[in-house]
């Protein structure tokens, strides 16, 4: 990176109750001061937990970083900037795509350099494997639910069958008739179908289209 490049801070407390960002924001100054680099703005969450997923300063730094209106970004750890493994790692895939590098002073990470490019392929790694183990502890659940019997999926929702088939007969529309059941159109079919036992053939016209869309 050359010199007055310009770069962004970022910096977040969990509670404004003993924490200051300033402390963050002041190594982050000096920092870019000593690489000869221009600070164009400060983003600051305050009193945001990292794991939340909507951080008011940090999706306004992603929104400027798209209309690059700084060449860099500062954090001072990388658990003040990341919500998660899977998030760090997209935001700093984002960042290498648009040409923004990035640098978190207390880990010694600079994606600038080769050992920066390094370590992001390692947390990349770490994030696959991560999401590799969630996704495995999902389908052991669902494997051990269906070991206990259990059923899956949305509860059955009880139907009056009776009542369909006279609005049905009624000449309601099958989208009106699912919506004042509160059932979808494909169950008030199968419903039709199966206790009014109509050959296909003897299906108007129109609800025969109804029935294969």
């Amino acid at each position: 990176m050359s010199n007055r490049i310009k770069v962004a801070l970022y910096s977040r407390v969990s509670t404004t109750h003993g924490q200051d960002p300033e402390l963050q924001l002041r190594e982050l100054r000096d920092y870019a001061a000593s690489r000869g680099w221009q600070v164009v703005q400060e983003y600051t969450d305050l009193g945001v937990s990292g794991s939340k997923n909507s951080r008011p300063a940090l999706n306004q730094l992603m929104a400027d970083a798209g209309r690059r209106k700084f060449d860099g970004v500062l954090v001072w750890k990388l658990d003040r900037f990341g919500r998660s493994l899977r998030h760090l790692v997209n935001a700093l895939a984002e960042f290498e795509a648009l040409g923004i590098a990035f640098i978190s002073i207390r880990d010694n990470l600079d994606l600038t350099t080769p050992a920066g490019r390094l370590m992001f392929q390692v947390i990349g790694a770490m994030a696959e494997f991560e999401r590799s183990l969630i996704q495995e502890r999902v389908k052991a659940g669902l494997r051990n639910a269906r070991a206990k019997g259990k059923r899956l999926g949305r509860p059955r929702v009880p139907v009056d069958e009776i009542r369909v088939l006279a609005l049905r007969a009624s000449g309601m529309p099958w989208r009106a008739i699912a919506k004042e059941m509160g059932v979808g159109m494909g169950t008030v079919r199968r419903i039709v179908i199966r206790r009014a036992k109509i050959p296909c053939g003897a299906i108007s016209e129109p609800d025969q289209e109804a029935l294969r869309a």
